[in-house]
């Protein structure tokens, strides 16, 4: 059940209600993060609800405090393509915030998510303000950029099996980590229908090959969960492929990833 939105001035901040996770504000003093965690409003989402739609006019910038979000497009034929997750510590909205456009895309919980919500005027002045968090909107953007053309890149080039390949890492290198340390788990699982429409295929192939690899024991389904149980042979398979290697492997502490834990890489910053 969705809580009623509440504006700055109806209440103290609950104690969860607080920007302190949030990745951008990381460098920020406290106190100046308590005071803009005052400055926004709060609203608690139950899954699979709408929170910003696509062609929405509104400006405002959105903080994931808990939970976790999707972006999802849908075409005029009906097909629904899921752009990419976004977990606790995430922003989304910026893009309009900063150019002015309608959204991109809709925004859907996927878990019971804790959303904070700041005016555009507000995001523009701490950017102004306070350069550490402009530094970092910066990174961002550069990532998705960076995520953009390797996607591009892939979706030209790669075939479908590979294109899998691809997407599993990019999902495990954003997931909680394994019982051991080179393994991933990624949960909630995406569907198959999910990963096809990600990659621009159809529900079979993914099957396909979503069994080839759990018979060479690289993955393996758990209910509602999928286990990379060999995080160096998928990267393994994609290096091959792209003929370059995986920069975020080389660079990522497979063993301390997730919420918690410092990740730094996003499902939807693979470069």
């Amino acid at each position: 059940m969705i809580e009623t939105m509440r504006s700055p001035a109806a209440a103290p901040a609950r104690a969860a209600e607080t920007l302190t996770g949030i990745t951008i504000f990381r460098d920020v003093v406290p106190g100046v993060v308590t005071t803009l965690s005052q400055r926004c409003t709060w609203r608690r989402y139950a899954a699979e609800q709408m929170i910003v739609q696509r062609q929405d006019e509104s400006r405002d910038v959105f903080f994931v405090v808990s939970g976790q979000v999707c972006a999802i497009y849908h075409s005029v034929s009906g097909r629904e393509v899921r752009l990419c997750d976004l977990a606790a510590g995430d922003i989304f909205g910026d893009f309009a915030a900063i150019d002015g456009d309608p959204r991109s895309a809709d925004i859907v919980s996927v878990t019971d998510t804790l959303i904070a919500r700041m005016s555009a005027d507000l995001f523009w002045d701490v950017l102004h303000r306070h350069e550490s968090v402009c530094a970092a909107v910066l990174r961002r953007l550069t990532r998705i950029a960076r995520a953009q053309l390797q996607r591009f890149v892939e979706l030209s080039t790669l075939p479908v099996r590979n294109r899998v390949h691809a997407e599993l890492l990019r999902l495990a290198l954003s997931s909680a980590p394994g019982p051991e340390r080179m393994s991933a788990v990624i949960a909630p699982a995406p569907t198959h229908a999910e990963i096809a429409n990600r990659i621009s295929t159809h529900r079979e192939a993914v099957t396909r090959e979503l069994n080839e690899l759990a018979r060479a024991k690289v993955i393996e389904r758990h209910h509602s969960k999928l286990v990379i149980r060999d995080m160096t042979a998928l990267a393994n398979l994609v290096e091959k492929t792209l003929g370059e290697p995986c920069r975020e492997m080389a660079g990522a502490d497979v063993g301390n990833r997730g919420a918690g834990h410092g990740q730094t890489v996003r499902a939807n910053h693979f470069r």
